[in-house]
């Protein structure tokens, strides 16, 4: 009779992708906890480790260098056992993690559907992942208000009679998904000036409305990943110009500016550029320098060449040799006749 509206059921090879796409986030979030335990240790014995991620690549060694396996410590050192089984815990995770990744990274490149949600500037591959196994069937949502409300980032509605007011996000669906929109969103604003400029005219350069200025562009990014799986489509400045126009809308940024916006690069991609203009200026720079000393040195040698002009010729000859000892002819003192006494 249509008075029941239908749940969308995922396929079993959709759940399985889901379940290690969480997984992996649950292998991160042990290694960071394992970490940070190692990390308690080493500041209750005022021990100094370098920060960051550098106390586990370059700083391993003076880690390693306190482990000690459980059964050879005596009762004041029993810490460094413990620290031996944390590190070979947190070694074993690491490599479990990069076999996860490894397999979501080669599910990728068979899915059509991750490749079209990377070409969103400032999209990388795990939150591409993300949102295909959230979304799943596009056509399930009718709207764009459907996709926001889905991942729980639309304002929680008070109303009652004449009161209506709107509280904070309902934070309903997928917490993963919601978090990563989020980061999504701070890190695009280096990649994407579209999504700059969203978040500047939202925020209107206040502090007190950064966070919901993320928020929101966490929102435009999920219903832009939505519409792209939905119609099937790249990322495309030219569409979003002609989109915003359809319902007179205002771009964020000038339109010139964003038709002019280059394609998405991956890194590995981005980082074959850049390492060719820094090979291609560290040698524009080299042949600089050395076209500067070569003219140096025919400038040196082409005044070293040049004879004597008559002026100068002159001017030698006028000047006063150097005094010469030359003996002086004096003559002898006429002494006095001594007359005796």
């Amino acid at each position: 009779m249509g008075e029941l509206k239908a749940v969308h059921t995922p396929s079993p090879q959709h759940r399985e992708f889901r379940s290690l796409v969480k997984y992996r986030k649950t292998l991160d979030q042990r290694i960071n906890k394992t970490k940070n335990t190692i990390r308690a240790w080493f500041v209750n014995h005022g021990i100094e480790i370098a920060s960051g991620e550098k106390a586990w690549y370059t700083g391993r060694e003076k880690i390693n260098s306190f482990r000690k396996p459980l059964v050879d410590c005596d009762a004041d050192e029993l810490w460094k056992g413990e620290l031996d089984i944390e590190l070979t815990i947190l070694d074993s995770l690491t490599e479990q993690l990069d076999g996860v990744v490894k397999k979501l990274e080669a599910i990728g490149k068979t899915d059509e559907r991750i490749r079209r949600v990377q070409t969103i500037p400032g999209v990388g591959p795990r939150t591409a992942e993300i949102l295909v196994a959230c979304i799943d069937d596009p056509h399930r949502f009718d709207n764009g208000r459907q996709v926001s409300a889905y991942f729980g980032l639309v304002p929680r509605q008070y109303q009652s009679g004449e009161t209506d007011r709107n509280g904070r996000i309902t934070k309903r669906g997928n917490p993963l998904a919601r978090t990563i929109l989020v980061e999504c969103a701070w890190a695009s604003l280096r990649y994407n000036p579209w999504a700059k400029g969203v978040y500047e005219r939202i925020c209107g350069k206040q502090k007190t409305r950064k966070k919901k200025a993320a928020i929101a562009l966490a929102r435009k990014l999920a219903v832009i990943a939505w519409a792209l799986l939905r119609d099937e489509r790249d990322w495309d400045p030219a569409q979003m110009i002609a989109v915003t126009k359809s319902y007179d809308g205002k771009l964020p940024i000038d339109e010139a500016e964003l038709a002019a916006m280059p394609k998405k690069e991956c890194r590995h991609k981005r980082k074959r550029r850049l390492a060719k203009e820094a090979k291609a200026s560290k040698e524009a720079k080299s042949s600089q320098t050395s076209a500067k000393k070569r003219s140096i040195t025919t400038e040196n040698r082409s005044t070293s060449s040049k004879q004597p002009s008559a002026a100068t010729r002159s001017t030698r000859t006028q000047r006063p040799t150097k005094r010469t000892n030359q003996t002086r002819n004096r003559s002898p003192r006429a002494r006095k006749p001594v007359t005796p006494a």
